[in-house]
């Protein structure tokens, strides 16, 4: 990893994580880039990406049951929540992002312009970048392999 880069987790095929990493390419960025979803994670690496971020925090609001209301993240502790995503990464907020030892888990530009050594402001995304969307031409997150 070189001095200007940094550790992408994405859902391979989401639109939005295109995005994300299209945004961060072009502020300098080099990204290693790697599949959230068949990374080998244990409770403690994953738990890395959380800090101090409530449990609800952690979860990706796009997946399935979340989004059809067949969990509800509020009810969970730390563990049984790490439990859950180890079994079904999909319930993952994500991208996950390393660079050195920060690590965050979501897209959010403040702390992104706050951390990451950009060659200049991030700047201004035309769309929402927190939340899966289908974009036309992509696969879009909630295609096969999002369950």
């Amino acid at each position: 990893m070189t001095s200007t880069s940094i550790v992408f987790y994405e859902k391979p095929g989401c639109a939005t994580n295109r995005l994300q990493k299209q945004l961060l390419r072009s502020a300098g960025l080099q990204l290693e880039v790697r599949n959230l979803l068949s990374e080998p994670w244990t409770s403690e690496r994953l738990r890395s990406f959380f800090g101090e971020r409530p449990v609800v925090e952690w979860f990706n609001r796009s997946a399935p049951a979340i989004k059809y209301g067949e969990l509800d993240p509020a009810q969970l502790t730390a563990s049984q929540a790490l439990e859950m995503m180890l079994a079904n990464p999909i319930l993952i907020r994500r991208p996950l992002i390393r660079y050195g030892s920060q690590y965050m888990a979501g897209f959010d530009l403040v702390k992104l312009c706050t951390h990451l050594p950009t060659q200049g402001d991030l700047p201004e995304p035309d769309a929402e970048l927190e939340s899966c969307a289908v974009g036309q031409g992509s696969i879009g997150c909630l295609a096969a392999g999002s369950q």
